[in-house]
């Protein structure tokens, strides 16, 4: 089986103790990440050393992360098609747009909206983790997504991360 931690719209520029145990405490079983973008600084990606990174930017990335990262891309593993991309406008239809830009993915991760989904249209799995690091809406203390591959195929989830004090 193969695990997947996914993350979007951390808005950080450096990695502080909090980001460090809050991925930690995430993505312990996930030897692969996907960052869906609004990182602000690629230099966070630093945190997931020893892990394989698949990362996109956002609207609210920095320059320098602009042009480090790719505007979307696609990952094949395990024989299923994952597309990437951070997302941007209106997020009543920003699903449609992603399914657009990757319609043979098996799987579109995606960011932006800040609010976590996690399920099937037609045949693809959707997936938005939300917003990593408590800028949700309603006081949400953060939230992420495990993508799970095995026998049976794709299997999606979405975590809430603890509360801190």
């Amino acid at each position: 089986m193969t695990s997947i931690g996914i993350l979007s719209d951390t808005h950080l520029v450096s990695c502080d103790n909090d980001f460090l145990h809050r991925i930690t405490h995430a993505f312990n079983g996930c030897d692969i990440i996907i960052h869906a973008g609004d990182l602000t600084d690629v230099a966070i990606l630093k945190a997931f050393s020893g892990k394989n990174v698949y990362a996109v930017h956002g609207n609210m990335c920095n320059l320098t992360t602009q042009k480090a990262l790719p505007e979307y891309r696609t990952l094949i593993q395990d024989g299923y098609t994952i597309g990437i991309c951070h997302g941007a406008g209106n997020r009543h239809n920003i699903e449609d747009r992603m399914f657009t830009l990757f319609p043979q993915a098996d799987c579109i991760v995606y960011g932006h909206t800040h609010l976590a989904v996690c399920h099937t249209v037609g045949t693809t799995l959707f997936i938005n983790p939300g917003s990593f690091q408590s800028t949700g809406r309603y006081g949400a203390q953060g939230t992420y997504g495990i993508l799970q591959i095995n026998d049976d195929g794709l299997h999606g989830a979405i975590h809430e991360l603890p509360w801190t004090s």
